[in-house]
């Protein structure tokens, strides 16, 4: 098993001159070197042979015993030394201080066809970083990171991947809700992957601290090998580093906002600094489209990061990296400029988006409206978002609107509901909308073909990542396999599995890990 390795990070930044693996504030230093801890029986259970590919990696070498072992953390691979990341962050819109990997412990990082890749252990022992956790991870919380990532990417959102799961063969202790009934689990490792692991927090840190020196450092490192094309450190730079962060994680939540992702903890620490999808905590997709909905039981009363406000929690964010590049640039105005640059942008985007998702090709005056009743009359009545948006495509520019409700109809959790005004409501506004796809020039097949392409049929919906969590604790790794597969082609008809385009089956309605997620999920 052979990996072009170039350890930029661990070789251009300050580490952290203690070795030993105590809990500690780590000061002057972008990461400490910590060992994984070796495991008792361990076993890859599933590894994505894509992102195998992308490493380079032969299907003889996925196999190995070395694969197994580098990539459960029983074994250092050549000439590297394994670290976790130090950072700060707003927790819930409060300064947290010092948070860093605590359950996460970086390998090394390798190149491959001019890609650079970050490869990461989650679950593989405690650091300096983990204050009173134990650093390990659960095979239900591992299943859920390794398929989300991956589903995610094929659903063309910016996302961190997985290259591994894999079972340790110890027994982890949780309290999965936090109710004070804790119970034994088996522990698993994911292998993640990424260009880097480098997030808001990891700017924060520095100046919360009043470390000028150590920011200036980690920000031209971010720039000399992730922004290269914005040229040499100066404080034009900075401000041009600033606004690409701010357009990528635009993009990116536009993304989640197309699919219905709900992150559910989105805390800076929990940004990317390449706009990609990081962390895969307490996530879920819309099943009733609802703006107030997050899987997030901590959550549950403030509900910060529900599904429609995801989009100023962005924004907010983006204003504390904002803050923390201020001692670079030692200038408001440019930072105020980017981020106003997001306010006036994401409306344009969202409507962009939507457009698309309704099959309209044209822009018109109207469309604003034509959106946000839709948004409104979709909350009326439980509706599925990924079945309606999907089924919408199905539907002809001469239909009558009593004929275009029937085409959605299998998307409503309780038909008997829509009837007198919800009814009213929805006749309305497809009666709008077909007359808006009037003035449509687009080829009705070319359309449908269209819509299908950003309106999913497949999404990994909570009760389906638990269906496969129940399997894989009995040892049957069969469904597992099967939503891997079904996932890497989210927009394709595939009707043998016909059976995954139904609504939230209604036992799973409040079941634990269906519907309601805490951050050890």
């Amino acid at each position: 098993m052979k990996f072009n390795i170039q350890n930029t990070f661990t070789n251009e930044l300050p580490a952290d001159p203690i070795q030993e693996n105590t809990r500690r504030q780590v000061t002057e230093a972008c990461f400490s070197y910590v060992v994984p801890k070796k495991t008792s029986n361990p076993k890859i259970l599933h590894v994505s042979e894509e992102m195998a590919k992308e490493l380079g990696l032969s299907k003889e070498e996925i196999a190995s015993e070395e694969f197994k072992n580098v990539f459960t953390g029983n074994k250092v691979y050549p000439n590297t030394q394994p670290y976790a990341m130090c950072y700060g962050g707003h927790q819930f819109g409060h300064w947290a201080g010092q948070l860093g990997d605590g359950r996460a412990i970086n390998l090394f990082e390798t190149v491959h066809n001019n890609k650079n890749w970050a490869l990461q252990l989650k679950g593989a022992g405690e650091t300096p970083y983990s204050r009173t956790a134990d650093g390990l991870a659960v095979l239900r919380s591992s299943i859920r990171e390794y398929l989300c990532s991956e589903a995610m990417y094929h659903l063309g959102v910016p996302t961190t991947r997985a290259l591994s799961l894999s079972l340790s063969g110890d027994e982890v202790l949780r309290d999965v809700m936090y109710d004070g009934n804790p119970a034994y689990e088996k522990g698993a490792i994911v292998c993640r992957t990424a260009e880097s692991f480098l997030r808001f927090g990891s700017y924060q840190i520095f100046p919360a601290r009043g470390d000028i020196k150590t920011l200036k450092t980690l920000v031209d490192y971010t720039i000399k090998h992730h922004y290269p094309h914005l040229g040499e450190p100066s404080k034009e730079t900075y401000v041009s580093f600033f606004k690409e962060v701010a357009e990528r994680s635009l993009e990116m939540v536009i993304h989640w906002q197309r699919v219905g992702f709900v992150h559910g903890v989105m805390n800076t620490d929990n940004m990317s600094v390449l706009g990609l999808t990081i962390d895969y905590g307490p996530y879920g997709w819309l099943e009733g489209y609802d703006h107030g909905w997050t899987p997030n039981t901590t959550d549950n009363t403030h509900k910060r990061y529900r599904y429609g406000s995801q989009p100023e929690v962005v924004l907010w964010n983006l204003y504390q990296l904002a803050n923390a590049l201020y001692p670079l640039i030692e200038e408001a105005e440019p930072l105020e400029a980017v981020l106003e640059n997001y306010q006036e942008k994401f409306p344009e985007k969202y409507m962009q988006m939507m457009r698309e998702k309704l099959g309209l090709f044209s822009s018109q005056e109207s469309d604003g409206t034509l959106i946000s009743d839709l948004e409104e009359v979709l909350q009326r009545t439980e509706t599925d978002m990924t079945i309606f948006f999907r089924l919408l495509s199905s539907i002809s520019k001469n239909d009558t609107k009593e004929e275009a409700i029937k085409k959605i109809e299998k998307a409503f959790y309780a038909p008997s509901e829509v009837v007198d005004e919800i009814k009213k409501s929805w006749e309305n506004w497809f009666q709008n909308y077909l007359e808006r796809l009037q003035n449509e020039t687009v080829l009705e097949e070319e359309r449908k073909d269209k819509m299908n392409a950003v309106n999913p049929k497949y999404v990994l919906r909570n009760y389906m990542a638990q269906l496969a969590i129940d399997d894989a604790n009995k040892n049957d790794f069969v469904l597992l396999n099967e939503l891997y597969l079904l996932l890497k082609n989210p927009y394709d008809e595939q009707p043998k599995h016909e059976k995954w385009f139904v609504k939230r089956p209604e036992w799973a309605r409040n079941k634990v890990g269906c519907s309601m997620l805490s951050c050890s999920s």
